[in-house]
């Protein structure tokens, strides 16, 4: 982000960065796998061939509870949703205005849906009914509240048993109330900030939210929403949560959207530069062979357009379950990390039972509510290397200089480092390093493998290629374009090896008429 701030602070009225969506989810552990839920029903004296009319029953005092706080709160009852297609988010919406909420319960809906649950099965070798686990589909309920400390929100209960929870907030949201009860100056326009009075206390309190303890705050919504679990599992069962989906912006105000254009329209380009066909049909999940190239029998017709959609614009790149994007609204460029998948992640952090003097590992990124911190940071690495990126397609700098700077052996640490053949031999390893979705990704011997297997040059064992691969990110960390990054086998593009990697890319894509054009 240094890039990009250094590039246009000067037409950025302001920055924020913290939280947009956020969404967790709550399972009773003990409950979640078939015999520790049969554990639980001898515990309760019921026996597996009863677990339907037991839970039937359970599930009425449930939606029961839920009907009475709905009336209560809202002068109406639960109200049904037939229709998958019903965004509930928009009925809230609606209800709220129509009704004048500005804080509390705004209504109660109700969706039969999916989940995971149990039927008891007769199993032969037990000589007895077992339960067994199943997806089925049962009655959820989503309670929608304005909060008056975090703003709009939802929390999901599903009915039936194990009554797992999900509950649904905005980083967003929440600063909207903060910067309420603090009289603080705003303009808001959904979850977006068009203009703040104070910018150093929004970003203060987007950073107070990381400093949360989230289990007893989720605890208590999940009380607020389920009364009856201390009756229907007991108190000694508390429910375990984990960080399902987040999403972490890094938004600039600018004075308004004519300073965007220009910027958005680089962006543009760029994107589709880089976007190739294969790339393309990787995103979309079409079939590839294992070179990355398209299969004989695949007819797909990849079409790429640069597209103006009026009041804003948006590039997303996917990578395992995660993705990274930039797009414009109104006077706002976000860039915005949005993680499925934390475990593609690495972080330095303690064992479960370790002493918090020993030294911290490097590990996988969990999905549980201790490692929201951690993924918070990595999403703000993302953003930085995704909007450094855009940075880098603005460079003014001749490319024959950015050339001039590799083109050239060089000696580091008494030993000599052969020259880089950007239109040569080097050409597709250069290239690979501007793919986008490294931004997500990082940069490791993996990746470069699988992008450049089979190409000229490259048309070699797996050991071999691994070998040559862990060679050429010597060469580029030699040559100033990749650092590594601490305690990890991955790799950053530096703001050189930006610059070159998009100089590169602009080059090889523009046609001869084009570069006379550019250099006119």
């Amino acid at each position: 982000m240094n890039m990009f701030v250094a590039k246009f602070g000067d037409i950025v009225k302001g920055i924020l960065t913290g939280f947009d969506r956020i969404v967790f989810k709550g399972s009773i552990l003990p409950l979640m796998h078939p015999e520790g839920a049969m554990r639980f029903f001898r515990s309760q004296g019921v026996l597996n061939k009863d677990f339907k009319s037991w839970a039937m029953g359970q599930t009425a005092e449930v939606v029961g509870a839920a009907e009475r706080c709905a009336r209560k709160h809202c002068g109406e009852g639960i109200i049904p949703i037939c229709s998958s297609k019903v965004r509930k988010e928009d009925l809230a919406h609606t209800r709220q205005r129509r009704l004048g909420i500005e804080s509390g319960l705004i209504g109660v809906y109700s969706a039969v849906e999916s989940c995971f649950s149990y039927r008891a099965r007769y199993s032969a070798q037990a000589g007895h009914p077992v339960l067994a686990r199943d997806w089925m589909k049962c009655k959820h309920l989503y309670f929608y509240f304005d909060h008056p400390q975090y703003g709009f929100m939802n929390v999901r209960l599903q009915t039936w048993f194990p009554y797992h929870v999900q509950i649904c907030m905005n980083g967003r949201e929440w600063l909207r109330r903060g910067l309420e009860r603090r009289g603080a100056d705003f303009v808001a326009r959904g979850n977006k900030f068009v203009h703040v009075g104070d910018y150093p206390l929004a970003q203060r309190l987007l950073d107070r939210q990381l400093d949360t303890r989230w289990e007893p705050l989720l605890d208590r919504f999940a009380a607020g929403v389920f009364p009856a679990k201390q009756a229907i599992v007991g108190p000694r069962l508390s429910y375990y949560w984990t960080l399902w989906q987040s999403e972490w912006a890094t938004d600039f105000i600018f004075g308004s959207r004519r300073d965007i254009v220009p910027i958005m329209d680089s962006l543009l380009r760029h994107a589709f530069m880089t976007g190739t066909a294969e790339r393309v049909l990787r995103y979309m999940d079409r079939p590839l062979k294992m070179d990355g190239t398209p299969r004989a029998d695949n007819h797909d017709e990849v079409t790429s357009r640069l597209l103006d959609f009026g009041d804003g614009a948006r590039v997303r790149h996917w990578v395992n379950q995660n993705s990274a994007k930039l797009y414009t609204e109104l006077n706002i460029l976000r860039g915005e990390t949005t993680i499925n998948n934390p475990a593609m992640f690495r972080a330095p952090r303690h064992v479960q039972g370790q002493s918090p003097e020993d030294p911290k590992r490097l590990l996988p990124l969990r999905k549980g509510v201790a490692d929201t911190a951690l993924r918070a940071q990595i999403s703000g690495q993302i953003n930085d290397r995704l909007l450094d990126n855009l940075a880098s397609a603005q460079c003014e700098t001749p490319v024959r200089e950015l050339l001039d700077k590799v083109v050239r052996p060089r000696v580091k640490q008494g030993r000599r480092v052969r020259a880089l053949d950007p239109t040569g031999k080097d050409r597709a390893l250069l290239q690979a390093l501007g793919a986008p979705e490294l931004c997500v990704s990082g940069l490791c011997n993996k990746t470069l493998r699988e992008k450049l297997r089979g190409k000229p040059g490259y048309e070699m064992t797996e050991k071999q290629l691994s070998a040559k691969i862990s060679r050429q990110l010597r060469l580029l960390r030699d040559h100033g374009l990749i650092r590594k990054l601490g305690r990890q086998k991955k790799y950053a593009l530096t703001k050189k090896g930006q610059e070159l990697a998009a100089a590169l890319c602009a080059m090889l894509t523009a046609s001869t008429k084009q570069l006379m054009e550019f250099a006119a």
